[in-house]
């Protein structure tokens, strides 16, 4: 598959225009490729596989985590145009999540750690994922992006997901996100969570994919950052061309 025919197979991903806000962060004037919004040095483009997966995956996005070129959830919907992306507003939820949350062909899981005893009871485990495709319905993965500070507060503020189960991710992965810092190994980026989640379910070739999909996109954003070109393609790169050409 051509990469034109390749952006255009994957252009059905459901997104929703982030709030209107220039770009003021460190690296705010590095010439960008418009398609991957890397640093055009190491464009990410070339490497875009589409994935089917049984399971579907939901971000509630953080509204300062859209203008973060280190984001690594738009990932997801690079992979799986499945993929839906929600802003999230503490006063202003919004009304198409609202109405998809209704819908009686998903059956959602919000995906959060079973960290605290006053949710004990909504915690699932993932094989109440293969209970759902039994039941002929489709499985949701919510996943909270942003900081983990974020994600608790986006957690506690949502009541309009009290009523789904929560799914703890458990896994003993750890983290190959080299973009930013964080307080534990332990602690994946979202690319990474849903990568695991999607495998742990039984999407095993979308996890593969975004799996690669997400090492190309490490290895070259930490190239462009020191200004150095990639030349040899990684193992990564060399598994999704040839997945192109299927």
């Amino acid at each position: 598959m051509s990469n034109d025919s390749q952006a255009e197979a994957c252009s059905d991903t459901a997104t929703v225009d982030p709030p209107r806000r220039a770009f003021k962060a460190r690296g705010s004037f590095v010439e960008r490729c418009p398609g991957c919004r890397l640093p055009a040095l190491n464009c990410l483009c070339p490497f875009q596989v589409c994935a089917a997966s049984q399971a579907h995956i939901w971000l509630l996005t953080h509204p300062l985590e859209h203008y973060k070129p280190t984001n690594t959830g738009r990932l997801i919907g690079d992979v799986l145009p499945t993929t839906r992306v929600f802003t999230w507003y503490r006063t202003e939820p919004d009304a198409q999540l609202l109405a998809l949350l209704d819908a009686p062909e998903y059956a959602p899981f919000v995906v959060f750690p079973d960290d605290q005893p006053d949710y004990v009871d909504r915690v699932v485990g993932v094989d109440a994922v293969a209970d759902t495709k039994a039941a002929g319905l489709t499985p949701v993965f919510i996943l909270l992006d942003g900081t983990w500070r974020q994600a608790r507060r986006m957690f506690r503020r949502s009541a309009y997901l009290d009523r789904f189960p929560v799914l703890p991710l458990r896994t003993d992965r750890q983290s190959r996100y080299r973009l930013r810092k964080s307080a534990s190994s332990s602690h994946l980026c979202t690319a990474e969570v849903a990568a695991v989640l999607l495998r742990q379910s039984g999407d095993d070739e979308a996890a593969d994919i975004l799996d690669d999909y997400f090492e190309v996109f490490n290895a070259n954003y930490a190239a462009s950052r020191s200004h150095h070109k990639l030349e040899q393609p990684t193992a990564a790169m060399h598994r999704l061309l040839a997945k192109q050409t299927r």
